[in-house]
């Protein structure tokens, strides 16, 4: 028997509840999100762009009011605009980057985090969203379009290149950039795309085919595709970008879109679990989803003779994993637009078989059946917390979905245009590459 599909009314709920993460965890003074709900976390700056993009469907679905979710994007931006940008321990950022976590109340880096590329990305993303939106001749929506267009602006692609053909992942103020460049098939291509499109710094064309010279084809289950194990790889410029119909040189020699890479690597994902190589509790059909996500560990358990080793937050993947047994709803969620006729029945699964996952800002980051810990092992381990990064893919992936809303408003961002031709996409909705 085949499981039923999530109703258009629980997938509306879904969508409210977990918007309500943005609506009530936000610090409605300065704009700074939470990277999750456990007590003292430090905001994530990825979360705040989330947040930022998040407002504009809110809007439309009257989850806040239009005034609302103004001020909430003036004092947001307001503050990254003036917070101080430069080397010293007080600075918010430099270069026009920013460092990955901040303190919720002073905007401070925690955790001698770094100044991060790719989460800065998401941020100006989430500003340009704004942009983009909030379109009206009143002094606090120009305000809005100037402080985005300016902080868009700010931030040096460049520098950020340090003397290489590939954007470093970061820098830090005591020991200078990062060992490591974004190299592979990632979520950085928001990141080249955004890039390319700067009026001020723009990285120069050729860095975007450096980038793609590292990916890799790869076959499995039967499917081909440009691979990446975590599904998250497969969705993050897909919140922000509309890839149907589009192609750049890589995928206009394989015949194929981003959009139906993405596709493919749902299905991929499914096929894993089906067929469940390391023997996990519960994966299958419509039990799937390995991304980056908490999880149970770290700890060590012997489970029906078998040693098992358990991960925290981490990057989780196929086929090579890490894979510990644990199962993120959010990464089957935020596939919805690429295969609604698989993620559906997973999600009215999720639903039915453990209803205790789903709280007031809907699913919980992730959940493993298999690990077994004293009071817990019938039911396996289930994240207590609730992720930023998590919660805006879900608003804006189930927006993309219903109505294609989030995809249409951003197809009218003159930088994304710039930088999606200037990485020689063409067709579809882009037209010639110019």
């Amino acid at each position: 028997m085949s499981q039923a599909a999530l109703s258009d009314k629980a997938l509306d709920k879904l969508q409210r509840d977990t918007f309500g993460y943005f609506l009530k965890e936000t610090n409605p003074e300065n704009g700074l999100v939470p990277d999750n709900t456990r007590e003292g976390a430090p905001c994530s700056i990825a979360a705040v762009g989330l947040a930022l993009a998040t407002y504009t469907v809110g809007v439309e679905r009257e989850y806040l009011t239009r005034a609302e979710a103004v001020e909430r994007t003036l004092t947001t931006l307001l503050f990254f605009w003036n917070g101080t940008q430069g080397e010293g321990p007080d600075a918010l950022g430099y270069k026009g980057f920013y460092y990955h976590f901040l303190d919720m109340r002073t905007g401070r880096r925690m955790w001698k985090s770094e100044l991060s590329t790719i989460d800065t990305t998401f941020l100006l993303g989430g500003a340009l969203a704004a942009a983009q939106y909030f379109n009206r001749e009143t002094r606090e929506e120009r305000e809005i379009r100037t402080l985005a267009s300016a902080l868009y602006r700010r931030a040096d692609w460049q520098w950020a290149l340090n003397g290489g053909a590939k954007v470093s992942m970061g820098w830090k103020p005591e020991s200078g950039f990062l060992r490591y460049r974004w190299e592979g098939y990632s979520e950085a291509l928001l990141l080249y795309a955004l890039g390319l499109g700067s009026p001020t710094y723009p990285l120069p064309a050729k860095s975007y085919q450096a980038w793609t010279e590292t990916y890799r084809w790869k076959k499995l289950y039967g499917i081909e595709f440009l691979y990446a194990g975590p599904l998250f790889i497969h969705q993050l410029s897909h919140v922000w970008i509309d890839f149907r119909g589009i192609q750049d040189d890589f995928m206009r020699e394989r015949g194929i879109d981003y959009f139906e890479n993405s596709r493919r690597a749902t299905y991929v994902q499914q096929q894993y679990a089906i067929r469940n190589p390391k023997k996990f509790r519960s994966y299958g059909e419509n039990c799937w989803g390995i991304t980056a996500s908490d999880g149970p560990g770290p700890a060590k358990r012997k489970i029906n003779g078998v040693e098992r080793r358990f991960f925290d937050y981490r990057a989780r993947s196929i086929l090579y994993g890490p894979d510990d047994g644990t199962i993120a709803p959010w990464a089957a969620v935020a596939s919805l637009p690429f295969a609604p006729e698989i993620v559906l029945p997973a999600l009215e699964h999720f639903n039915e078989t453990y209803p205790e996952m789903t709280s007031k800002y809907g699913f919980k980051c992730s959940f493993n059946p298999t690990y077994q810990d004293g009071k817990q092992s019938a039911r396996g381990w289930i994240s207590k917390g609730y992720y930023g990064l998590d919660q805006g893919p879900i608003v804006l992936m189930i927006e993309n979905y219903r109505t294609g809303f989030f995809w249409q408003l951003m197809r009218q961002c003159p930088y994304l245009v710039a930088g999606l031709r200037r990485a020689g996409f063409a067709g579809g909705w882009l037209g010639s590459a110019e």
